[in-house]
């Protein structure tokens, strides 16, 4: 038996125990959706740089360790408003290794708003989460998926009813820690109704402890009109494997921004799929990944224009350093008869050393005459003239070679509307590279 396959009959084992105990309370559709999922994983197999996909990023490692399912729900000695992202008073959730373990107040909330965990919205919105869980996050092509898919029993659950707009952000904070090799599952669903607007915030992070693997899915439906902006920060710990599915599903005249932010893990691959497939939907892609040492760092993102008279933008920007590796693959499809499309795409790629690596793919599939769609990637090192003039008017070689890359990379935060919010992630990454330099 090959080590893939052993790695594979040992999550197929954790799922039969997960099944037997803390999954045997759920409901019947969703034990059946499990099935179903468990079985895809086994057949479609951990990818290896065979596959299409993933020939630029192995997974060999996270076959060969021997993970444990998590299991911790303590709430650790967490300094949260160290951790978190956003600026003054937000809605905050805490998942400790993909568990519930921490929400807002339920008097705190306008009328009909839910943020809980997904195990009580079985019960609260149990129809809402059957219509919408795992039906737009493409557990049948992607075995991450549906390995997630197999084993949903907590994680997030966000429902803004329709025409309410919240005035504060929810943050999920996701803390990862553990004194063994472990791996955990988190799930978050957000569904906006129509006209609903709100901001949510995806918080990464770790305590200190063993090498982990953290294996996530979000899905966020937007119903016509709504308007929602994602803002994703992964900063796991540099011995962890973090692999991502951020699945959007868009109505009529819906609006969508994500920003990701990306700066942790030993390996991070990230598969972020939006489907506009209403009328006049619009979305928008921006990010920043900043790697160091031998991390690898694979954005793959697929915007589907199912609909006419839809727009997007895309724009990554990343900074390798030492021998690190970045790849970015993004597709723009543009269905037949999704006239009036206008997609717009860029990848920057930035290298601070000769032995650092950009792997860049950007890819256009057109099946419509009447559309505007532009792709691009750039390659390189800092601009030496920009470096000439910086240090010729007095600023050190070390001063100038960090402000131009710090400058490359917040580029990206220019299009946040909050302004405190913007100024948070312009830290975060002035931090981040101020650490770098200080090595």
């Amino acid at each position: 038996m090959s080590k893939s396959s052993t790695a594979e009959t040992r999550y197929v084992d954790q799922f039969k125990q997960f099944s037997a105990n803390g999954g045997k309370s759920a409901p019947a559709w969703l034990k059946e959706l499990r099935e179903d999922a468990i079985g895809r994983f086994e057949n479609l197999g951990f990818p290896t740089t065979r596959d299409e996909e993933w020939r630029f990023t192995s997974v060999k490692d996270i076959v060969a360790q021997q993970y444990e399912l998590a299991t911790k729900r303590e709430l650790p000695s967490l300094d949260v408003a160290a951790v978190a992202v956003s600026p003054g008073d937000s809605h905050r959730i805490i998942l400790v290794n993909g568990k519930f373990v921490a929400g807002p107040a339920p008097e705190s909330l306008p009328d009909g708003v839910a943020i809980h965990s997904l195990g009580r919205a079985f019960e609260s919105h149990g129809e809402l989460v059957r219509l919408h869980l795992a039906k737009y996050s493409c557990e049948r092509e992607n075995v991450f998926a549906a390995l997630n898919a197999a084993f949903i029993t907590d994680g997030v659950f966000v429902f803004v009813p329709p025409e309410i707009v919240l005035d504060r952000p929810i943050e999920i904070i996701y803390v990862s820690t553990s004194n063994r090799p472990m791996v955990c599952h988190p799930r978050c669903l957000v569904i906006a109704g129509r006209g609903a607007k709100a901001v949510i915030i995806e918080n990464f992070t770790a305590l200190e402890g063993s090498e982990y693997f953290t294996n996530a899915v979000s899905e966020v439906v937007l119903d016509a009109n709504a308007d929602i902006g994602l803002y994703r920060i992964q900063r796991e710990a540099t011995n962890a494997h973090h692999v991502a599915t951020t699945q959007i599903y868009q109505s009529r005249d819906s609006r969508f921004a994500l920003t990701t932010v990306a700066f942790g893990a030993a390996l991070a691959r990230h598969d972020i799929q939006v489907v506009l497939d209403g009328e006049g939907a619009e979305c928008s892609l921006r990010g920043v990944y900043s790697i160091r040492g031998s991390q690898h760092t694979d954005h793959h993102t697929v915007i589907d224009h199912a609909k006419p008279h839809c727009n997007s933008f895309e724009h990554l920007n990343g900074v390798m350093d030492d021998s690190s590796r970045g790849v970015f693959n993004g597709r723009i499809i543009v269905r037949k008869g999704a006239q009036k499309t206008d997609a717009k795409q860029n990848n920057g790629n930035l290298l601070l050393t000769e032995s650092a690596r950009a792997d860049s793919q950007p890819q256009l599939e057109i099946y419509a005459d009447d559309v505007r769609c532009t792709h691009g990637a750039t390659l390189g090192p800092l601009d030496q003239q920009s470096l000439f003039y910086l240090e010729s008017r007095g600023i050190g070689e070390a001063d100038a070679k960090r402000l131009l890359t710090y400058g490359f990379g917040a580029e990206v935060f220019t299009a946040v509307p909050d302004s405190a919010l913007r100024e948070r992630l312009n830290k975060l990454l002035k931090d981040h590279l101020g650490a770098a330099n200080a090595k």
